[in-house]
């Protein structure tokens, strides 16, 4: 399909989660000695100030909650069980349950207080909490294959993230060996991805803070809040000027303000820090098919089409993106390959279901929510899916 007659998705990174996902990426070789474009900054008239949170709040605890930690972990009883504690007072302690939600990215403080969050706000609330006991601590990027969810005409490509604990005996007064790192315990806010043995690396402080910026920029720009927007991203190569996500995503928001020349910098910035950054590979291939390069845009689409095939996720991306054009035979098509490739996820089904029943065939549609709700996971997407199939049911008998 050629991309300029195609419904504009543009491919945002964006880390919230993962689902239950068979295979891991390829290993990624970066080029992080370039200097950044900063010129891409200068002369920005199209975007007022707006201040964002500042890299300290991201990981504060306020003092309530550092009483409450030290209460339920007071420092002289501090052990190597306080990673385990820290856990409990996390997940199952009378006054705190906080869940895992695909929702927005939260502050450690916004977090504790919100009680659920996505897997990157939980990752810093834990980090920040495990910070407080004196626990050693380290981010650690989760190398997951491309999975996208669309929102408001935007394919968001998720990621993951979780965290190691554990207590070094040798930095506390009651120290008697040093507790090897290999025994620590792995915080996966993610019980799907906790099951698969995904490749990981660890990830500094300052890469988790721009995925906190390129997040809330990424939501920003869904929104049409370009503004706020801009300056996300912008703290985001500020904070962490290797992060590719986050030039690949300004380089998306010059595009859709007809900065051309500014979205191709930002584009090939992108890429070299990172030439596996697929997302940034592809919106280039966009821009190209654009600017009339055509050969230029075939080339990448021809590229990338090659190493996605044999993604189910890929093939939901274009049945979401064949159904936004109603287009839902061709959407059933690619929903059918996706559920070919992992008969175990619940999204195919559903995309079948909803494509069915804009073509008018309520009894298979139903049909096919039945099986999303079976395959679904987790309560909610279950609740969803039963309330999909009590409004169906008043329309099949």
């Amino acid at each position: 399909m050629s991309i300029k007659n195609s419904f504009p998705l543009f491919n945002i990174m964006l880390i919230t989660s993962s689902l239950l996902l068979t295979a891991c990426t390829s290993t990624t070789k970066t080029n992080q000695h370039l200097p950044p474009p900063t010129n891409l900054f200068t002369n920005q008239d199209l975007f007022s100030e707006f201040n964002v949170e500042p890299f300290d709040e991201i990981f504060t605890l306020s003092d309530d909650i550092k009483h409450k930690l030290d209460i339920q972990m007071p420092q002289k009883k501090r052990s190597q069980r306080t990673t385990k504690d820290l856990l409990h007072f996390i997940f199952n302690s009378a006054n705190n349950h906080i869940d895992y939600q695909s929702g927005a990215t939260l502050t450690a403080n916004q977090t504790f207080m919100q009680q659920n969050a996505n897997c990157l706000s939980l990752s810093i609330m834990a980090f920040s909490m495990a910070e407080h006991l004196g626990l050693e601590t380290s981010f650690r990027r989760v190398y997951i294959p491309e999975y996208w969810a669309l929102e408001k005409g935007f394919n968001l490509l998720t990621s993951h993230i979780n965290i190691k604990l554990y207590f070094n005996e040798s930095k506390h007064a009651n120290a008697q060996k040093v507790y090897d790192i290999n025994n620590g315990i792995v915080v996966d806010f993610d019980e799907n991805s906790r099951k698969e043995r995904f490749r990981t690396k660890n990830i500094t402080k300052q890469t988790v803070a721009a995925m906190f910026y390129n997040n809330k920029g990424a939501i920003a720009m869904v929104n049409a809040k370009y503004n706020q927007a801009y300056h996300y991203f912008k703290s985001a190569t500020e904070v962490a000027p290797s992060y590719s996500p986050a030039w690949g995503n300004l380089g998306i928001l010059f595009r859709i303000n007809n900065h051309l020349e500014n979205a191709e910098l930002a584009y090939q910035f992108a890429l070299n820090l990172d030439p596996q950054n697929n997302t940034a590979k592809g919106n280039l291939g966009i821009l190209y098919e654009m600017t009339d390069r055509v050969e230029l845009a075939q080339a990448i689409q021809k590229e990338l089409e090659l190493k996605r095939k044999s993604n189910p996720y890929y093939h939901m991306a274009k049945g979401n993106e064949a159904y936004v054009q109603k287009r839902y035979r061709s959407a059933i098509a690619h929903y059918k390959k996706s559920s070919s490739l992992d008969k175990k996820l619940h999204e195919p089904y559903f995309g079948i279901a909803r494509s069915l029943y804009q073509l008018g065939d309520f009894k298979q549609a139903k049909r096919h929510l039945k099986s999303a709700k079976k395959n679904a996971f987790y309560l909610e997407d279950k609740n969803i899916y039963q309330g999909k199939l009590n409004s169906l049911s008043a329309m099949v008998y």
